[in-house]
Order: C-alpha cells, then structure tokens, then sequence
C-alpha cells in the first residue's frame, strides 16, 4: 500500500486518544525475528542457579530465602538457600528423602513448600502413583524449611487417574486468611484438555473443604493443550493467576496469566505471553515454571529456562511491577500500540499489515507527535524498540522520557507496510513513565513501542 506526500493531505487533522490498558492487562509481545536490534540496555533476567533446578519453588522464611526444585541428581526435592533471591545459593541436600508409601520413585515434580499457623512446613508434591499408574500429588511435614520432610498418610492428597493424573500443586492464602490449594490435572497425557484447579483447604493444607472449581482451562492454539504450574497472587483487588504453557521441552515453552475480580473467577488470559524466549531477546530459552516472590523491597519472579546446550533447566530471576494490577517483568518486552496512545496533528490508518491492524500515520508536521505510557518495574537503563515503516527515505523523529532532553530516532528506509525496529536506550524511573515521539524529518509510521 503506497502512503501519500503531506502535500496530499487535505487538512490538519488533530486526533487526541486517551492511553487504553485493555481488560487483560498490558499487550506483551516477542521481538520480530527479522529484527535487527541492539540490546544494550535491557537488564536481562539472571541465572542464579547455574545447574540442574527445574520448576523452581521459592519462599523466605525468617529471612532466610529456600528453592525447591523436580527431582534430579540432588534428590527427590532438591533444596537450596541464600540470603538473597540474586544469591550466592547453596545447595542443601533432598528435602524429601523418602516418598509415600503410595509412591515410586524418578518421577518427583514441582513441589512447594509453605509455613502453616502451627510453625510446621507443609510440602506438596507430585510422584508417580504405583496403583494408578499416573502422576499424583502428596503432601509431607517438617520442622524446619529443609526437611526433611516426612509423607503424611498411605494416600496421595489428590489422584483422578481418570482425568490423566495431577499435578504442579501450590498453595494460597487468601487476603482473608482462608487457604486454597492449586493444581492442575493432566488431561494432556490422554489427550484431552487440561484444566487448572482450586481448592479449599483448612488451616492444615490437607483437609478438603468444599468442592474444586476449574479457574482455567487449555485452549489455545500456543498452548497445545498444555496449560500448568498454577501461582495465584492478590494485587489489590485483582487475583493474578501465573501459568507455563506448551511443551516444556524446548524454546516454546513459555510463561503467562490471567485475571478475575473474584478468587473462583472467571479468568481472563492475557493477550499475549509474560516471558517468552523471544520476548526476552534469547536470553532464557523455554522460560517456565515460575514462580512469585512477594518482598516489600519489592517482587520478583523466579522461573526455570534451558542451560547447556538443552541438558539442565537453570533457574531465573528478575524484577516484578504492577501496572494497574497487572505484572511486568523488567527484561521481557512489553507492548503499547500507538493507535492508543495521545495523539497530536496525526491520525490512526488500518492496515492487515500492522499488530492489531492499525498505525499511526501522518505524523508529517513538525508539531506531529505520539505520546504513551509505558512502565517500568525498578528505575534504570531500559530499550524501546519503536516499531515503524518509512517509505519516502530515511526518516526521523525525537523521543523524549518524561519530558527530558531529546534524542533522535532513526528510522533507515523500509518501504510502506514493511515494518522494522528501531531501538533506543533509554533511563526509566519506577512506575509509569511518558514517552513521546516527534516529528524530525521525512516521514515514517508508527506501529507500537515496546520496552524492556
């Protein structure tokens, strides 16, 4: 499609829009691969176990921070400690030296380990179970957060073979004090859908309450019918449920969530991804497993992605902010379209060609400019990738962050409706910040930003 000269413009059309957050959230979305960007800026998430650590499952209790991982050559539940989420960790031992009764062994997944009022540690946990053949979850008690832990009964807590088995238990206490327990079933090992489950429990985190409620279930396309490792949060009044979807074997796996006003739901999905490998430029492949640390210094989330050429997943952790109630994780890119933006002497064009099929055109005047709010989970260096077409030559426009000294963009000529990144570092402060986007020279449309 071919753009007209300013000269073709009939008049100077002013257009103001209001920035919009849709009902999910913040648009997330992964790098084009025919991108070509410089990634200077952006503080990628850190590996902080550099070894074997999938699924990983974090608390701190008295101060004292503990990761709990699947089974590997450390144990049935490796357990480590640090000081700090950043680290040094050290590897303590298997927290759960001997499984139920009910279990055999090899196959001993994404536990996670909570303090009840009574100071004792419950664990959950899921093993193959020997009469049903399928993955099912247990619960074991210690003493101290290390263990070890000791099996509670001759059953597993939960077990419906008939639905595939289940598993990735956590826990969740509600702003109330009532407690739930998350799971989800294994639907996808009989190939049907999978669902993820909630629970109420009492004060022991072993005695059912109530019925189950499905809070969400597989679906879409990226999903492959694989939705799991439930972590539910509350963030004022919203309920933010985390998830990992696809298969966890390869870069495709990845991290979302969903939202409800109300604890059993419904849930809404984000429209796009949380952590993806190409939301965060490569930097962790297949991130999954994650899991939410809750700090008044502030949050963060841990998660697991591949290491050494596919043979261990190491665990990850990085910054978390709220934009409204919804997460952002610094280092994996966020989106704002820039039809949502405020705009001034320019107007929005639909085009197929575009993320959600409109573009900001005729920015052709020197007081044309686009301005939207993007947000920063701490202060610091950050990239936007500005998302554009220039198809009259090279072009350019300034941007300026909350209104401080300019810099230029520069937009190389693309053609129109062949859209390219242009990124640019930037220093943000907490919270919500201002971008803006003027008018230099020539002519270029505007797509969406995205920072990280």
């Amino acid at each position: 499609m071919s753009r007209s000269l300013p000269s073709a413009v009939s008049a100077a059309l002013t257009v103001v829009a209001l920035a919009v957050t849709l009902a999910t959230g913040p648009f997330l979305a992964a790098a084009p691969a025919a991108a070509d960007v410089s990634i200077a800026a952006t503080t990628a998430p850190a590996l902080v176990v550099n070894g074997d650590f999938p699924d990983p499952d974090v608390s701190r209790f008295d101060g004292v921070y503990y990761a709990y991982s699947t089974n590997n050559g450390f144990g049935n539940v490796p357990v480590a400690s640090a000081s700090s989420l950043t680290g040094a960790w050290t590897r303590r031992g298997d927290a759960l030296p001997a499984l139920g009764a009910w279990a055999s062994g090899g196959l001993t997944w994404a536990p996670d380990v909570s303090r009840r009022a009574d100071g004792r540690y419950l664990l959950y946990y899921t093993a193959r179970s020997r009469t049903v053949g399928r993955q099912c979850i247990g619960a074991a008690l210690a003493t101290s957060p290390l263990g070890p832990f000791t099996p509670v009964g001759t059953q597993p807590l939960v077990c419906n073979g008939g639905e595939g088995g289940d598993i990735d238990a956590s826990s969740f206490t509600d702003s109330t004090g009532a407690r739930y327990l998350l799971y989800k079933d294994d639907g996808n090992a009989i190939g049907q859908p999978t669902s993820l489950w909630l629970q109420g429990v009492a004060p022991d985190g072993l005695t059912f309450q109530g019925g189950r409620v499905e809070l969400l279930r597989s679906g879409r396309a990226e999903e492959a019918g694989v939705i799991e490792a439930p972590v539910l949060t509350k963030v004022g009044s919203q309920y933010v449920l985390f998830y990992s979807l696809g298969g966890y074997g390869g870069d495709g796996y990845q991290t979302s969530y969903a939202t409800s006003a109300a604890l059993t739901g419904s849930y809404t999905k984000a429209y796009r991804s949380l952590i993806t490998t190409d939301s965060v430029n490569g930097a962790v492949r297949g991130p999954g497993g994650a899991d939410v640390v809750r700090d008044a210094a502030g949050d963060s989330i841990v998660f697991h992605g591949w290491i050494n050429n596919y043979s261990a997943r190491g665990m990850y952790v990085a910054a978390l902010g709220w934009s409204g109630g919804f997460p952002v994780v610094r280092g994996s890119r966020v989106r704002t379209e820039a039809e949502r933006g405020a705009l001034n002497h320019c107007s929005v064009r639909s085009t197929t060609s575009a993320s959600q099929g409109q573009v900001v055109a005729y920015i052709d005047y020197a007081d044309s400019w686009v301005q939207l709010s993007v947000f920063a989970p701490r202060a610091g260096a950050y990239t936007v990738y500005v998302a554009y077409s220039a198809g009259l030559g090279d072009a350019q426009h300034t941007l300026t962050v909350n209104g401080a000294s300019p810099v230029t963009v520069n937009y190389p000529n693309t053609g129109w409706e062949t859209w390219r990144q242009a990124p640019v570092n930037v220093t943000l402060n907490a919270g919500a910040n201002t971008i803006r986007l003027t008018r230099l020279t020539r002519w270029a449309e505007l797509d969406y930003i995205e920072v990280a």
